[in-house]
């Protein structure tokens, strides 16, 4: 992942207390990813490093637009987000396992944590399950119309074409008879 390395913070020149950092993520950042949800989209991260003696607390602040296609209509549509997260990086001699999943734990050895797999899981896991272009309120984007005719014109048009069949099908007629 090497178009990534803007994204990792090197934390041991750091002082202890709070420090900020600002990070643009743009398609390029989608396209590291492979078999990425999200293939395009405008955000800002701000990350917020609090660094302790033992841990790092890691505040991510993500706004911006993904683009989305419509499980609807088919089209594409920005639609807006905004994350909160939190994440915590502790130390440890050799790498523990931990259960909570709002826990990292890192070899003291390391000088730097790579912070684009956070910012990709929390990005991903806010993609709604059902997209669809009317519910994104901001834009207020309709459904293609003609593109849905055309689904619905094309759905029942093989039920009738189905039901048609079965009614010029004789053997179908017997078969009633047996009801």
């Amino acid at each position: 992942m090497k178009p990534l390395k803007q994204f990792s913070i090197p934390f041991t020149g750091l002082k202890i207390g709070k420090h900020q950092f600002d990070f643009e993520i743009d398609n390029s950042f989608f396209d590291a990813f492979e078999y990425s949800l999200v293939k395009k989209g405008n955000l800002k991260a701000e990350v917020e490093l609090d660094k302790q003696e033992t841990m790092l607390i890691l505040q991510f602040h993500i706004k911006g637009t993904i683009v989305l296609d419509c499980d609807k209509c088919l089209a594409e549509f920005n639609s807006p987000i905004e994350i909160q997260e939190r994440q915590i990086v502790k130390f440890a001699e050799d790498e523990l396992e931990s259960d909570d999943l709002e826990i990292i734990t890192l070899s003291k050895k390391e000088s730097e944590i790579d912070i684009s797999g956070l910012i990709y899981e929390f990005i991903t896991v806010s993609v709604p399950y059902i997209k669809i272009c009317e519910e994104n309120g901001e834009s207020g984007q309709q459904c293609d119309q003609e593109m849905i005719a055309r689904l619905e014109s094309l759905s029942s048009g093989t039920q009738r074409e189905e039901e048609k069949q079965q009614n010029d099908d004789p053997r179908w007629a017997a078969l009633k008879k047996l009801k």
